[in-house]
């Protein structure tokens, strides 16, 4: 899709797709793409406008102005619309839970995809470590290197939970548990299409899992570069 070097990455919440993907850019020196930080900011930007994300039409119409702004690399992260820097206000759990509704609207999903497509190929470093959902199929399909990043269920929560100590933890994995049933409706990220290596973290802490992504980085591109 550009001759911008992709590694697309695919996860449910909690896999830790956004923390190792973001530590493996900064070993290859690539620039580092979180998609579901967009999302985000627009569910932010609906309800900042008083709409409700549950409606799809007051959904499109926010999105047919989304002034949004994201970093690629790894070491100085921000997210931004308009000027308001959303980095932080993006996480807050109001936002959290009104996310799925935005992602559910296909004409979002199609205007979104095309925003991530060109902020890769503009990118000045030689590639892009893309993560978030339906990025192996949808986004970049054709990307040399593709990984479901997963882990146990019981684990993902209870990562999730240690991210965020100020909910309880029972609350966040039913919350975890929630996501992944609204938004598998949406698109499939716990299956792996034909293609695309599964890196399974279930029983890997952060380094080795990092290290697991990275060795089928080096891999897949090798093998690329070979034929």
């Amino acid at each position: 899709m550009t001759d911008v070097a992709i590694i697309a990455i695919d996860g449910p919440a909690g896999s830790g797709k956004s923390s190792v993907s973001k530590q493996a850019a900064r070993a290859l020196g690539y620039g580092y793409l979180d998609t579901g930080a967009a999302y985000r900011a627009l569910a932010w930007h609906v309800l900042e406008q008083g709409a409700d994300t549950a409606d799809s039409a007051a959904v499109q119409t926010a999105a047919s102005d989304f002034p949004y702004a994201i970093s690629l690399d790894p070491d100085d992260y921000w997210v931004r619309v308009g000027d308001a820097d959303v980095t932080d206000a993006i996480r807050d759990p109001r936002v959290s839970g009104a996310v799925s509704g935005v992602a559910r609207v296909p004409e979002v999903r199609v205007q979104v995809n095309k925003l991530f497509r060109a902020l890769a190929a503009a990118s000045d470093r030689p590639g892009v470590i893309i993560e978030g959902r339906d990025i192996t199929t949808v986004v970049a399909p054709d990307a040399p290197v593709r990984i479901l990043l997963t882990a146990a269920p019981e684990v993902r929560a209870a990562r999730r939970a240690a991210e965020v100590t100020e909910q309880d933890a029972a609350a966040v994995a039913a919350a975890l548990h929630k996501r992944d049933a609204s938004d598998s409706s949406v698109v499939d990220f716990l299956n792996a299409a034909p293609g695309v290596e599964v890196v399974d973290s279930t029983d890997l802490d952060f380094a080795q899992t990092v290290d697991a992504v990275l060795g089928v980085v080096h891999e897949k591109l090798e093998n690329a570069d070979g034929r």
